[in-house]
C-alpha cells in the first residue's frame, strides 16, 4: 500500500509498504482523509508534538476513514462502518490516568506520532479510539474531530457564562475553531483577532465573530473575560494577559517553541486575579466533537483552504505554502 514515510529529520517519502495487520482488540481502516496539523510541522522538523516522533513512522494524527477489519475482541464498531480516530491511546495504570487525568499520562501513545498514523492507505488504532460517525457527519469533515476535540477541551476548562466577552488571539485553524465553539456554549460576544483579512471575513460571513487584524488595528487593553491565545508565541502570550479584564480566565492554547518564555506582570496577575490555564490534547471530547458536528452548530468545512494527495503533503509542512488556513489530505477511498 501507499504510505507516506517521515524517514528523518525534515525527510518525508512516499513509499510502498505492508498493509498492516491488526491485534485481536484493533481495527483495520481505510483512510479517506487525513488532516495537516501544526504538529505535523513540527514533528517534520523535529520538535515534539504530544509525544516526539522517531523516524521511520507514518504521521497524521487527525484521521477518517471506513472500518475494514475488526479484531476478534472488538464490538464498539464492525466492517463498513464510518469512523473517526482519537488519536492519544492512554496506559490506564499510571497516576495521571488513575486519577482522571489522563491526558497528562506518562505512556502516551499515539497514532501518527508514535505508531503509524492515516497519511498511509490503511492503518490500525485500538477500538476504544475508534468512532463511529453519523450519517449527516462527511468523512471529509470526520477528519478534523481531533482538532475540534482538542478545543473543546481548553473550552471545558473554563467556567463559561453568556455574559462574557471572549477574545481568540490567533486565526489559524484552532483559533478559528475555538471561536465556533465558544459561540456554541452560549458566549454573547466573540472576538477573533488574526492577521488575514481572508480569514477574518470568512468568519465574519460564516460564523457572524467579530474580528481584529492585529496589523491594522489595536487590541483593546482589560477588555475580555475569556481570552484564549491560540498562537504560541511570547509576544501574543503577553497580549492575552493585557486584554484580559479583572476576574478573567486565560487559556493558553498556542503550542510554543519549547525554549520560548514570555514575561508577566505579576501585579497585574494579582490586581485582576487572573486564572491562566494550560491545555493539553483531548480527553474526553470525541463525542461532543462529533455531536458539534452533526448538529452543524461547528462547521469546519468553510476553513478548509488547500485539498492534497500523499505527494503534496511536504509542500505544506516545510513552509513553502502561504496563506493555509487548513490543509487535507485525501488519502483513498470514496467519500460517503
Amino acid at each position: 500500500m501507499k504510505a507516506l514515510v517521515l524517514t528523518g529529520l525534515k525527510q518525508l517519502e512516499v513509499q510502498d509498504i505492508e498493509e498492516p495487520s491488526i491485534k485481536p482488540n484493533e481495527v483495520l481502516i481505510h483512510t479517506a482523509y487525513a488532516g495537516i496539523c501544526g504538529t505535523d510541522k513540527a514533528l517534520y522538523a523535529g520538535l515534539p508534538g504530544s509525544a516526539s516522533a522517531v523516524p521511520p513512522i507514518v504521521l497524521g494524527h487527525e484521521n477518517s476513514g471506513v472500518v475494514t477489519k475488526v479484531g476478534s475482541e472488538v464490538t464498539n464498531v464492525k466492517p463498513g462502518d464510518r469512523v473517526t480516530v482519537d488519536p492519544n491511546i492512554y496506559c490506564g495504570q499510571c497516576k495521571y490516568c488513575r486519577t482522571q487525568r489522563p491526558e497528562l499520562c506518562e505512556h502516551l501513545d499515539a497514532v501518527g506520532v508514535t505508531r503509524n498514523g492515516g497519511f498511509e492507505e490503511y492503518f490500525t488504532a485500538p477500538a476504544k479510539v475508534v468512532y463511529p460517525i453519523p450519517d449527516d457527519v462527511s468523512l471529509k469533515a470526520a477528519a478534523v474531530v481531533e482538532p475540534i476535540s482538542c478545543a473543546m477541551h481548553g473550552v471545558d476548562l473554563l467556567n463559561t457564562h453568556p455574559y462574557q466577552k471572549a477574545l481568540v488571539l490567533g486565526d489559524g485553524f484552532e483559533g478559528q475553531l475555538f471561536a465556533q465553539i465558544l459561540k456554541a456554549r452560549g458566549i454573547h460576544e466573540v472576538t477573533l483577532a488574526g492577521r488575514s483579512d481572508d480569514k477574518l471575513a470568512n468568519n465574519r460571513k460564516h460564523f457572524g465573530v467579530k474580528t481584529i487584524n492585529t496589523t491594522k488595528e489595536e487590541i483593546p487593553a482589560d477588555a475580555f473575560d475569556i481570552v484564549v491565545e491560540a498562537v504560541g508565541l511570547p509576544a501574543t502570550q503577553e497580549q492575552a494577559l493585557g486584554a484580559a479584564a479583572r476576574g478573567a480566565q486565560v487559556l493558553m492554547f498556542g503550542v510554543g517553541n519549547p525554549d520560548d518564555k514570555f514575561s508577566v506582570n505579576t501585579y497585574d496577575v494579582f490586581q485582576k486575579q487572573l486564572t491562566i490555564q494550560g491545555a493539553f490534547i483531548n480527553p474526553y471530547t470525541f463525542e461532543d466533537s462529533i455531536a458539534l458536528l452533526s448538529s452543524g452548530t461547528v462547521d469546519p468545512l468553510p476553513l478548509f483552504s488547500h485539498e492534497f494527495d500523499l505527494d503534496g503533503v511536504e509542500d505544506f509542512v516545510s513552509g513553502k505554502l502561504g496563506k493555509v488556513s487548513k490543509a487535507i489530505v485525501k488519502v483513498g477511498g470514496e467519500e460517503a
